[in-house]
């Protein structure tokens, strides 16, 4: 079941100067989407068009019905003045998760990434590896039905990359629908279902591993063959 559909023409931060054009795909229930290409390549600009965060942009992007979401950005942000277990409590307050659900998921997953004798902390005095497991706690908090991740495993060390890779196995056996940006293309080879190739704000390709080496000329190679090399400005 496709959950969401995605159709760029054009968009970018001012009108007039398009950072991103021609960009289109489906997210499906169960799969993993892995958005690559190399930095600067416009893979955050394409996410923040599809989640209406781009101040122009001409296309669709749309979520399905009923549909719930999570999104882990690259850089973690959090409010200042609350604590990681605060953080979790207006997450289940703004989703009305019932106080005893939210609790033993929070708990669960405080205790899977390691974060459980941080729980009472500030983020600000986290490592930023920390940073990045603490958003990950909070966005299956919510168990969502779909998943969108920015640059996942920037920050995080082997350990924490492994219970990441878990994570994703999960929810991708929960019926989870998941869109993975990342530059880590052994990994995304490993563990994606199809993929979408972006290089100068465009996509170059589209479609399971094997489709996508062909649309490139890249046929028997690996995902590191379908990257260009870079020219000209950097997008985000």
């Amino acid at each position: 079941m496709k959950i969401l559909n995605v159709d760029i023409k054009k968009g970018g931060y001012e009108a007039g100067k398009t950072m991103i054009h021609t960009i289109s795909f489906a997210i499906s229930s169960g799969k993993i989407l892995g958005m690559i290409g190399s930095n600067g390549a416009g893979k955050s600009t394409t996410i923040k068009g599809m989640m209406g965060l781009l101040p122009f942009m001409e296309g669709r992007s749309d979520i399905e019905e009923g549909v719930s979401y999570s999104y882990i950005p690259e850089r973690p942000v959090y409010y200042d003045e609350l604590t990681l277990w605060e953080h979790i409590e207006f997450v289940g307050s703004v989703e009305n998760i019932p106080q005893a659900i939210y609790k033993k998921r929070g708990e669960e997953l405080l205790k899977k990434y390691r974060l459980i004798d941080h729980a009472h902390q500030f983020p600000s005095t986290f490592s930023k590896g920390m940073q990045q497991k603490g958003m990950i706690v909070l966005a299956l908090l919510t168990e969502p039905e779909l998943l969108i991740i920015d640059e996942p495993f920037i920050g995080l060390d082997p350990n924490a990359t492994k219970l990441m890779l878990k994570s994703l196995e999960e929810e991708r056996a929960r019926g989870a629908g998941i869109l993975m940006c990342t530059h880590v293309l052994d990994t995304a080879q490993r563990v994606c279902d199809e993929f979408v190739v972006i290089n100068q704000g465009t996509m170059l390709a589209s479609g399971t591993l094997e489709e996508v080496l062909k649309e490139c000329g890249t046929e028997g190679g690996s995902l590191y063959d379908c990257i260009p090399d870079e020219e000209g400005e950097e997008l985000e």
